[in-house]
C-alpha cells in the first residue's frame, strides 16, 4: 500500500443471507454455531434443475431483483441484476463522489467468474434442439467485461472500467487493482466489488470435480465433503476521503501448483497473507479476525489450515462464512470483505458454522463460537482470504481508520 490512506465509506450487498446490508448483518450475527441449526439451514436451499440429475444445495437470493434498463438490454443477466441490487444501496455515496470529482475521475472494477454464462447456456441449449436463438439473446450478455461496463453506464462514469476474472479470487483482486489506479493518479475514487449469479454449467462443473456437497457445507470438519455454490454481489466505494473503515493492505500470489488443486502445504496462500501484512505494515499478532476461504473441500481446508497455523502461530479468531452464503465464486472475495466490514461496524465476529467435529489431521484453529466479539474497541483489523484455481491467491486487510 502506498503512503496514501484509502477508505471504504460505502457497502452494498445481496446474497442468500438477505437483500441488503441491514438484513445480512442481522442474520449474520443471529446464527448459532451448530451447522444444522434452523438459523443456518434457512439460508441454503436444495433445488432441482441445477444438475442433470438430483438436487443441489445452493445459496440462492430470494428477493426480487431490479430490472435491467432497456438501453442496457444487451447486457441483461442475473449476475448484472444482482450487481444493480448492490449498486442501489451505495447510490447516495456514488452521487456524492461524482459531485466531488466528476464522472471522468471515477473508475469501476468488478470481479466475476460467471457473468452471463447462464443466459448464454440457455440460448445455446435452445439452438441445440433446433430452435432459433431468441431476439432477447445477445452475445455481449456472456462477456466477462460486461458487469463493469453496465455499472459505468448506469452511473455515467467515464473513468477506467473493466472486470477481473480469476475464478474465486476475482473480487478480492479488485482491491489491489483499485489501489493501483488511485496510486497512478488515473482516478480519485473507485466503485469496486464482485457479482456472480447461479449457473447450471458452473454447478455441474464443480459437481463433476466432486467438489460439491448436497449437505450443508461443513468447513474444517472431519466430515467435510465439499462446497455449496451460491450467488450474490458486493460493491464498495474506495476513496481517499476518510471514513470509519480503511483498506489496509492486499497480498497477491500465484503458486501455479495445479490447474484446480491448491498447493498441498498452502505455500501460495501463506505468501498472500504475508504480503498483505507486509503492505499494511502489520504483524500477525495485530490481526483480530480472519475470514477463511474455508470451502470445506478436503484439499482447500487442509492447505489453508496449515498456512494459517504458520502465519498466525500465536492463533487468530477465524471462521468460514460460506455455510451462510454459499461459495459465491467471483463474488466471494468482495462479499467476505463485506462481512468483515459488517463485523467492524457491529463489533461482533461471524460464527464458524460447522458440526463441531474437528479433523485431527489438521492444525487446531481458533474457530469463532456464537456471541464472540472483538477483544478491543479500536485499532481492530480483519483479514479475508480468497484462493482460486491455478494457485491464484489473494488476502485483503481492512480495519478501523487509523
Amino acid at each position: 500500500m502506498s503512503s496514501q490512506a484509502y477508505y471504504l465509506p460505502a457497502l452494498g450487498m445481496v446474497n442468500a443471507l438477505g437483500a441488503d446490508v441491514a438484513a445480512i448483518a442481522q442474520r449474520l450475527f443471529a446464527v448459532d454455531a451448530a451447522s444444522h441449526s434452523p438459523a443456518a439451514q434457512t439460508q441454503m436451499v436444495q433445488e432441482s434443475g441445477w444438475l442433470p440429475q438430483g438436487l443441489a444445495r445452493v445459496g440462492k437470493v430470494q428477493a426480487a431483483l431490479p430490472a435491467i434498463e432497456p438501453r442496457m438490454a444487451h447486457w441483461a443477466s442475473r449476475t448484472n441484476q444482482l450487481l444493480l441490487a448492490a449498486a442501489q444501496q451505495i447510490d447516495t455515496v456514488v452521487q456524492q463522489v461524482l459531485r466531488n470529482h466528476g464522472a471522468h475521475r471515477v473508475a469501476v472494477l468488478v470481479g466475476s467468474s460467471n457473468s452471463g454464462v447462464e443466459e448464454a447456456s440457455q440460448a445455446v441449449a435452445q439452438a441445440g434442439v433446433g430452435q432459433v436463438l431468441g431476439a432477447h439473446y445477445h452475445y455481449a450478455q456472456q462477456e466477462l467485461g460486461t458487469p463493469a461496463l453496465l455499472l459505468a453506464q448506469h452511473w455515467g462514469l467515464q473513468g477506467p472500467a473493466y472486470s477481473i476474472s480469476t475464478a474465486c479470487t476475482s473480487s478480492a483482486k479488485v482491491f489491489a487493482a483499485g489501489v493501483r489506479l488511485l496510486d497512478a493518479g488515473l482516478c480519485d475514487a473507485v466503485v469496486l466489488g464482485g457479482a456472480d449469479g447461479l449457473a447450471r454449467m458452473t454447478v455441474s462443473g464443480f459437481s463433476a470435480l466432486e467438489s460439491t456437497s448436497t449437505d450443508l457445507t461443513n468447513p474444517m470438519s472431519a466430515h467435510r465433503a465439499g462446497i455449496n455454490i451460491g450467488e450474490g454481489a458486493a460493491l464498495f466505494v474506495l476513496s481517499k476521503q476518510p471514513a470509519a473503515v480503511q483498506l489496509l493492505g492486499v497480498g497477491e500470489s500465484s503458486d501455479a501448483h495445479h490447474i484446480s488443486a491448491p498447493h498441498p502445504q498452502g505455500r501460495g496462500a501463506e505468501q498472500a497473507m504475508r504480503a498483505a501484512l507486509q503492505q499494511a505494515g502489520l504483524s500477525p499478532e495485530e490481526v483480530d479476525y480472519l475470514n477463511l476461504h474455508g470451502t470445506a473441500t478436503p484439499k482447500n481446508d487442509s492447505m489453508e489450515a496449515q498456512a494459517v497455523a504458520r502465519v498466525f502461530a500465536h492463533g487468530v479468531a477465524a471462521s468460514s462464512t460460506k455455510p451462510l452464503t454459499g461459495h459465491l465464486l467471483g463474488a466471494a472475495g468482495a462479499t467476505e470483505v463485506g462481512l468483515c466490514w459488517l463485523a467492524l461496524q457491529a463489533g461482533r465476529l461471524p460464527v464458524h458454522v460447522w458440526d463441531g467435529c474437528p479433523d485431527t489431521e489438521l492444525p487446531v484453529l481458533d474457530l469463532v463460537q456464537a456471541g464472540r466479539s472483538f477483544s478491543r474497541q479500536q485499532g481492530r483489523v480483519c483479514m479475508s482470504n480468497s484462493f482460486a484455481f491455478g494457485g491464484n491467491n489473494a488476502s485483503v486487510l481492512i480495519g478501523d481508520a487509523r
